[in-house]
């Protein structure tokens, strides 16, 4: 059992809404916190099947118990969006609280679902941070396995990797009615899985999978809506040199694209290691900013040159550079030496795997991952 770094305590005073991808423990972490709440999982077909036909029976079951729930769980809400409405009425009439929880908002949003108006927080819960694994984590396995706690925990690697995406092909997709080309759709997700952490060139996809620039949009749309990834904006802000203005885009997990991309296990100080490495600083800042600071903004910096960063934290207060590098150069920096001529940041780091955290004469900060991980949960980073 992993010690969680979302905070329940800002769950307690009214209905919320738990988003986060297939088996990222929201379901445990619910079960933990609440273990009193009347449940209701509509992963069972039988509860599925009832309440799609007849959703006004929520509101009769709950009347009809001998003693009210102080809370009720709806696991995997998104199956049946019309429950909100009666969701709506429990916590208007009979002061019930809810916890709604699921992997994918896209039918909920996209369906004209009753949001709650604001009566129900929104939180996320990701993938194991590496400080939520604790002292005995082993960054090289995270890496290379993935963050999702079965996947973290998993020594054979290629099985529960496949398994979770067939499933998410079947069950998130095809089975919610998505898209109507899965094989084009699956081809891909593959080819997506080989631009993870770099800019988006939505013209070159569409051309290596078949299909419309405005399909490819779509299908990374789908992506972001069921919690498989995220985009990267660029920041454009109080620009003194022409910038590029696509989104990056990385995936959720770092297992998943080293299955999905044929990379397999990639090695320390190998190509693969760096991209990796980048995904999870990436991951890390994603997690902080959903449990920590929600304010955060987050953006990347880059040259049409060519020349980037690739995390700007804040309104360019930050800017920081993700390098599996065991020894520095002058070539890990180029970025965040370029930046300082056209904006006056608090500091520049460079995230890599030295040993011992130092200064350069110029002020970029090289940190070791360990120092890094640190600095960001102890709030010290910005």
């Amino acid at each position: 059992m992993y010690n969680r770094l979302l905070s329940v305590n800002k769950m307690l005073d009214r209905s919320f809404f738990l988003w986060g991808p297939r088996q990222s423990g929201k379901t445990t972490f619910l079960r933990e916190h609440f273990p009193d709440a009347h449940w209701i999982n509509l992963l069972y077909s039988d509860q599925l099947m009832k309440y799609q036909a007849e959703p006004y029976m929520l509101r009769r079951e709950l009347k009809q118990l001998r003693k009210r729930p102080d809370w009720v769980i709806i696991d995997e809400v998104q199956k049946v969006p019309s429950l909100l409405n009666e969701v709506h009425a429990l916590i208007e009439e009979e002061g019930i609280r809810f916890g709604l929880c699921g992997s994918s908002a896209r039918k909920v949003r996209h369906g004209h679902a009753n949001l709650l108006g604001g009566r129900a927080l929104k939180f996320l819960l990701y993938g194991l941070s590496a400080s939520e694994i604790g002292k005995d984590v082993s960054l090289t396995r995270l890496l290379q396995h993935g963050y999702l706690p079965t996947f973290y925990d998993e020594n054979m690697l290629g099985p529960v990797h496949a398994a979770y995406a067939g499933d998410y092909l079947k069950e998130e997709v095809a089975a919610e009615g998505l898209i109507r080309n899965l094989p084009a759709f699956s081809n891909f997700l593959k080819l997506a899985s080989l631009s993870d952490t770099e800019i988006l060139n939505y013209s070159t996809f569409a051309r290596d999978v078949g299909v419309s620039s405005q399909t490819i949009k779509e299908y990374y749309e789908i992506l972001v809506d069921t919690l498989i990834g995220s985009f990267l904006p660029s920041y454009q802000r109080k620009k003194k040199r022409r910038v590029r203005g696509a989104p990056k885009f990385y995936f959720f997990d770092v297992g998943i694209v080293n299955y999905l991309s044929n990379r397999g296990l990639p090695l320390p100080r190998s190509p693969m290691f760096g991209k990796a490495f980048e995904n999870w600083v990436m991951h890390e800042l994603q997690c902080y900013k959903a449990y920590r600071n929600e304010i955060m903004e987050l953006h990347y910096w880059a040259l049409s040159s060519g020349i980037e960063v690739d995390f700007i934290l804040g309104d360019m207060e930050v800017a920081i550079e993700a390098k599996a590098a065991e020894k520095v150069t002058s070539d890990h920096c180029k970025g965040l030496v370029e930046i300082a001529k056209d904006y006056n940041l608090r500091r520049r780091i460079l995230v890599c795997m030295v040993s011992t955290s130092y200064r350069r004469d110029d002020g970029i900060e090289v940190c070791s991952w360990s120092d890094f991980l640190a600095e960001l949960w102890s709030d010290q980073l910005l």
